[in-house]
């Protein structure tokens, strides 16, 4: 494939066909630097040299009742991560600030959970409202698990922004990898987000075992959602779970795997997040070619690079962090 000739086409308006997909995800790994200069130029044109950085709270951890293969936090597995309820409105808020202080554009408040009760609704809507007053700019976003009728507006009412919920996989593999409830159960909240009027973030893990046809498939199926936000996390195995002996991607699978989804979402916001130091390792900085978005300090149960060394690693590739709320 002419990887110049399909950038300049997306960049006019072409809409990346599952074959040009399946092209970039299976490409040899002596082409990268070509499909990652073509992923560049995508990326340039819709989002320029900024990266965008977002810092999750992890606010209720341990006491999930799903069976997400690849998640620590479940207690159907035998896992080390802590285990403690929903944290309080003041928790979150200081979570706010801090993430403002790291120069964050966004501040995400994340609950391991089927979906959330009532008194967890009021305690984010209230820390919402407490932050958008106290630390003007920052964008929230929550994801809380399966939303029931009302609690999407309920959310948007109170100022959060975006609403993550993660397909995880394509619908032929998910079924591999949950088995408490059905990829149409996660669809229908990302709709139930989206027509409330929040942004739906909403991505996946590679390396659970599937196909570059599924990631594919997944993409092709956000794009189908009008998701705003793509979160790309590449799996790292947790002690414990059923997944814990996965091998992880190469470097030059996830860059190009990455490289895919910004042909099908040209102006998306894509983050590369959970896994990428682990998996990524020397090659991290090359994950900025194709998106456009970090998550920084640490994942939900697994840690990441500090602030400074994102921050460095952004300038030193030549690209320039967005202004956050600090």
């Amino acid at each position: 494939m002419d990887w110049e000739t399909l950038a300049t086409r997306v960049i006019e308006g072409h809409r990346t066909t599952r074959d040009e997909a399946l092209e970039i995800a299976r490409a040899d790994p002596a082409e990268l630097l070509p499909v990652m200069n073509a992923a560049f130029r995508v990326r340039k044109h819709f989002h320029g040299y900024e990266v965008k950085v977002h810092v999750l709270q992890n606010a209720k951890s341990g006491v999930c009742p799903e069976d997400c293969s690849f998640c620590s936090q479940s207690l159907k597995y035998n896992s080390d991560v802590p285990r403690y309820g929903m944290q309080d409105v003041e928790t979150l808020v200081a979570g706010a600030r801090a993430a403002a202080d790291k120069g964050a554009v966004t501040y995400c408040m994340v609950t391991a959970t089927r979906g959330p009760s009532g008194r967890e609704i009021e305690t984010v809507t209230e820390a919402a409202r407490r932050i958008k007053a106290e630390i003007p700019g920052i964008s929230l976003c929550a994801s809380l698990g399966m939303l029931k009728a009302g609690q999407a507006q309920t959310l948007a009412a109170a100022g959060i922004d975006r609403y993550n919920h993660n397909l995880e996989t394509s619908p032929a593999h998910f079924p591999n990898i949950v088995t408490t409830h059905g990829i149409e159960d996660r669809i229908a909240t990302v709709r139930s987000a989206r027509e409330a009027g929040m942004e739906a973030c909403c991505g996946g893990i590679l390396g659970m075992g599937e196909t570059q046809l599924d990631w594919v498939d997944l993409a092709l199926l956000l794009r189908e959602l009008g998701v705003e936000s793509v979160p790309v996390n590449f799996l790292d195995p947790r002690g414990g779970t059923p997944l814990e002996a996965a091998e992880r991607l190469t470097p030059a699978q996830a860059l190009l795997a990455l490289a895919m989804f910004r042909f099908v979402h040209p102006s998306a916001d894509l983050r590369v997040a959970g896994g990428r130091e682990v998996t990524l390792r020397s090659l991290q900085p090359m994950a900025l070619y194709a998106a456009n978005s970090i998550f920084t300090d640490g994942y939900l149960t697994t840690p990441g690079a500090a602030p400074s060394q994102d921050w460095q690693m952004i300038v030193d590739a030549g690209f320039t962090p967005a202004a956050g709320a600090a």
